[in-house]
């Protein structure tokens, strides 16, 4: 019998490769993928719970794949991903209009799950856990856990399984899941679990896999890329896989994502700059730029510290791109903290800034820190500092005109593309004028003008 199903996903870029792995193994077993809830038996919806918006909009869209019922042919809506694995039973009873919440225990079998939730077969959602207590403390201890088919368990995904949910011409590349530190405002240890690397192999066949489906830009994903190798005992085992990637000829770009600032080291990246078709992008997370509140944070850094990272990396690649995100309210936060990162994000000269407000988020050392910030305060400081990033970045892309870019062509309608310093669907785009290029292809241009974030450039 044929059976139809609609993945519909939410959050980070991580999901997305859970999304195919997930829709892989149902395609292997005789499931139908259709792009459409409303033409799809079964809604999958792979939820995202970062924080608090985050799960808003997942709650939103299980919602709204279950008000499809009895209008269409769906009649079964299933939870998974970050915010199922996260509450389990508890969101199962909160929301009744899911018919199911399945932790990623049960992504191997995901299709039996399935089929047994379609015949009517109640499922008894997971009791959520401390993910970290599955492997070892060691790093270096981890690898056996690896092997006994963990990192599958929880979604560090693998071309045997994956299956492309579009036709973008750049895609995600999962090298690791879970994450050692211990930042005190972050849920994703608990629910994710410790880190794991991936094989070097095992990336390097997916990148030649991706590259067959048509992929000529990877995006290297995981929650702590700076941390790729030290579970395989070669902390600078990136460095030397990223030229076998580059191997690979009908990979043009290759990007590096999640980087810890306090894990930077010059040989990381002066291997970004330097390897054949990395692009010189560094997504740094600051989070924020007081001392006191970053320890509060359990980070380390200051301003002045990320400041001379900066230049560090300025110095070597004058064009580079960098972003980060900061978070605005963390309990403690004073006048004089809020005025260090605003003095830090005048400083820096960032390509983009995401700006966040703190909220609690259960299973978190921050829930029971002392001083929280008034939300109106920190809805203040939100808008105050959201403000002067647009600026700031609107400045940064003007200081742009001039400039030779490679624009990778994601929009034939539009014209619109990317160039290297711009990360997949977060940065900005560049818009090429008087042209007709297809998707896929790499134009080079110069920039000749900026609107916001975003460029305006000529073929060269």
């Amino acid at each position: 019998m044929s059976r139809t199903v609609a993945i519909v996903t939410l959050g980070c870029a991580r999901n997305e490769v859970d999304s195919e792995e997930l829709a892989g193994r149902l395609a292997a077993d005789g499931w139908t993928l259709v792009e459409d809830v409303e033409s799809a038996e079964v809604a999958l919806v792979n939820t995202c719970g970062f924080i608090e918006s985050a799960k808003k909009d997942s709650v939103d869209a299980l919602l709204e794949a279950n008000s499809l019922k009895g209008h269409g042919v769906t009649r079964t809506v299933v939870a998974v991903g970050c915010m199922a694995e996260r509450y389990g039973a508890e969101l199962a009873q909160a929301l009744p209009e899911a018919d199911a919440i399945l932790g990623f225990d049960d992504y191997k079998d995901i299709s039996a799950r399935l089929q047994s939730i379609m015949a009517g077969n109640s499922h008894q959602s997971h009791t959520p856990k401390d993910r970290r207590a599955l492997l070892p403390i060691s790093p270096v201890e981890r690898q056996s856990a690896r092997d006994a088919d963990y990192a599958s368990a929880v979604g560090a995904g693998g071309s045997l399984f994956r299956k492309r949910l579009g036709k973008a011409p750049w895609a995600p590349l999962k090298i690791a899941s879970g994450c050692d530190r211990r930042c005190s405002f972050c849920a994703i240890p608990y629910f994710r679990g410790s880190f794991i690397s991936r094989r070097p192999m095992e990336i390097i066949e997916e990148a030649r896999w991706l590259a067959a489906e048509g992929v000529t830009e990877v995006f290297l994903v995981s929650e702590n890329t700076t941390s790729y190798g030290k579970d395989l005992g070669d902390l600078r085992l990136m460095e030397a896989i990223l030229p076998d990637i580059a191997a690979i000829d009908e990979i043009k770009r290759i990007r590096l994502s999640y980087l810890q600032p306090a894990e930077m080291r010059p040989s990381l990246i002066q291997a970004i700059i330097e390897t054949p078709k990395v692009v010189p992008y560094f997504d740094l997370s600051f989070q924020h730029a007081s001392e006191s509140l970053l320890r509060s944070m359990r980070r380390f850094g200051d301003g002045e510290k990320f400041l001379h990272l900066i230049k560090q990396i300025r110095v070597l690649s004058p064009e580079a791109g960098i972003r980060s995100n900061v978070i605005v309210g963390f309990p403690g936060e004073r006048d004089e903290d809020y005025q260090a990162l605003v003095d830090f994000v005048s400083a820096a000269d960032l390509d983009a800034v995401g700006v966040f407000g703190y909220s609690d988020e259960d299973n978190t050392e921050a829930l029971d820190l002392p001083g929280k910030v008034d939300a109106e305060l920190i809805a203040q400081r939100v808008e105050g500092l959201s403000m002067l990033v647009d600026e700031l970045v609107s400045e940064r892309a003007h200081k742009r005109i001039g400039e030779e870019v490679l624009i990778l062509i994601e929009d034939s309608d539009l014209q619109e593309g990317r160039a290297g310093h711009q990360g997949p669907e977060v940065d900005g785009t560049t818009t090429l004028i008087g042209t007709d290029f297809s998707v896929g292809e790499y134009v080079c241009a110069r920039v000749i003008d900026s609107f916001g974030a975003d460029l305006i450039a000529q073929p060269l």
